[in-house]
């Protein structure tokens, strides 16, 4: 862990990453890519210094209060959160302030923030949201191995249910050759429909690889699954998008189940979901800020 200076620490789109890198260690993470113009080591979690101070600062120079989204690049539940609760912290700015706020992790230390999540649901709105990736525990535990299998995330949604929070789950990546199957894609659409999720997000069913993350994954796929690097080089090449070879039945299936199930399936549908702000503020509230 080390400590940087930033001047902001919201995106110009409301995102917040309190964090920089990961220690969760799923082999396929797109955000090891050298792109990202990481200096540090992934595993060496940069804490953004001030953090809490900065955020807000920039909440009350907003005219009016907006979603807050964050998860995007770094799951705000890392293992450093039970330490340092700058989550949390920034939670409780976003309750104090009235603004919402939507959350994308695989770890269940979600739990220990829900009930302040539910309080900010009920005077604006907060969606979690919830990566998946198989049905499997075993197969979770190898390809995201220090974070919460699948068993614990749905526990996540579960208890979302129970509180009346709204959820939203990324189904993805399903990686080629090991959990890109029919029979994963029946299992997890069936627990967000037990579940009640309001969405899911879903880019395709594949996995997309570029500098810096390819070759991590790699040397992980030649650890655990022997011979399959070798077929995602004949199938795939140097490609950034590495699609399934069954993504086209897949996603048929895909539509048709959630259809069915009257879960939000369209990208563009969800995202228009997760970034409504719910009321409609009169002068005596925008005088606030």
């Amino acid at each position: 862990m080390h400590y940087k200076r930033y001047k902001t620490i919201l995106s110009p789109k409301n995102g917040l990453n309190l964090y920089r890198g990961c220690t969760h260690g799923c082999i396929y993470c797109d955000s090891r890519s050298a792109c990202y113009q990481m200096n540090h080591a992934f595993e060496d979690i940069e804490v953004k210094e001030d953090a809490i101070e900065i955020l807000r600062s920039q909440l009350q120079k907003k005219r009016r209060p907006c979603i807050i989204s964050t998860g995007a690049m770094t799951d705000p539940y890392l293992h450093l959160e039970e330490k340092l609760g700058l989550t949390r912290q920034a939670l409780e700015l976003v309750e104090e302030l009235g603004f919402g706020i939507t959350l994308l992790t695989k770890s269940d230390r979600i739990l220990q923030d829900l009930d302040l999540i539910q309080r900010i649901n009920e005077k604006t709105k907060a969606v979690v949201q919830v990566t998946l990736t198989t049905s499997d525990d075993f197969m979770a535990a190898k390809i995201e191995p220090r974070v919460s299998v699948t068993s614990k995330r749905i526990r996540i949604l579960q208890e979302c249910q129970k509180r009346g929070i709204p959820t939203v789950v990324w189904l993805g990546p399903l990686l080629p050759f090991l959990t890109d199957t029919k029979e994963n894609v029946v299992a997890l659409l069936a627990i967000c429909y037990e579940a009640r999720v309001k969405g899911i997000v879903n880019f395709g069913f594949g996995v997309t690889l570029r500098e810096g993350n390819r070759e991590y994954f790699y040397r992980q796929l030649d650890r655990l699954f022997p011979g399959v690097k070798e077929r995602y080089i004949k199938e795939f090449g140097n490609r950034y998008e590495c699609a399934s070879p069954e993504n086209s039945q897949l996603m048929t299936l895909y539509h048709q189940l959630c259809e069915a199930y009257g879960i939000l399936h369209h990208n563009r549908e969800v995202f228009q979901y997760l970034q409504e702000f719910p009321q409609e503020e009169g002068p005596e509230q925008l005088a606030l800020f």
